[in-house]
């Protein structure tokens, strides 16, 4: 029995020092040095869409109905927000009014950095070109699905250790993970067979300890929505 646990400890020892040892000095490497690259304009200075303005407008409609803003307050910033050209002059409208987290727009393009706590980003977002996620002992969700990518190939570099990174994709976006795993896994339940012009999320960096999954919602069930519909 005891030889047993010894030849056990032995075989993951040997795993540790030959591969995961490695990959934790290129994870703290990556994590201290990295620096994205920077090509393209800057997300808070991507076009804004009628859709992007009709969001803040129904936030300073709330704001207006709760006092937050009074009526002239209100009338400036829905004028400023149907003259808003980026996303940037849209999202400085509604910075005073909620939380950074309810925000209907988020166009700071800022890195996910979880370190033992969880973290999730959703909404309408902006995912730059080039876009690092680091989830250490934790579980951080991307949903993807309002997010306005910036190019029509993202590069995630992830860094995930002791942790879960989930994806939350949009129809007609494909996922490929050629991510090193050290003690981790990956799975990609998003569908392979698109258009050769789809949209591509390319996940790099190391998965230790932890886990990667890309997956398209389900849709809800019709026969519940037909009940909650009676």
């Amino acid at each position: 029995m005891e030889a047993q646990r010894g030849a056990r400890y032995d075989r993951w020892n040997d795993r540790w020092n030959r591969q995961a040892a490695p990959a934790l000095r290129q994870i703290l490497s990556g994590f201290l040095n990295h620096t994205p690259p920077g090509d393209g304009p800057a997300p808070h200075e991507l076009r804004a869409s009628d859709a992007d303005r009709e969001r803040v407008v129904a936030v300073l409609a709330d704001a207006l109905s709760d006092g937050r803003l009074d009526l002239a307050e209100h009338e400036e910033r829905v004028e400023a927000a149907y003259h808003a050209r980026t996303l940037g002059e849209l999202s400085a409208l509604t910075a005073d009014l909620l939380p950074e987290h309810l925000q209907p727009l988020r166009a700071d393009g800022a890195p996910v950095m979880a370190l033992f706590r969880s973290e999730q980003r959703d909404g309408r977002w902006v995912v730059p070109a080039h876009y690092p996620v680091t989830a250490i002992g934790t579980g951080v969700t991307l949903d993807l699905r309002d997010a306005l990518l910036q190019s029509s190939h993202v590069t995630l570099r992830a860094t995930v250790v002791g942790a879960t990174l989930t994806l939350l994709v949009p129809d007609g976006v494909r996922v490929v993970m050629p991510a090193s795993a050290v003690l981790g896994g990956k799975k990609n339940q998003a569908p392979a067979h698109l258009p050769p012009d789809a949209p591509v999320i390319e996940i790099t960096g190391t998965i230790m300890m932890g886990n990667v999954v890309a997956k398209y919602p389900k849709p809800p069930k019709r026969g519940w929505a037909r009940r909650r519909a009676l």
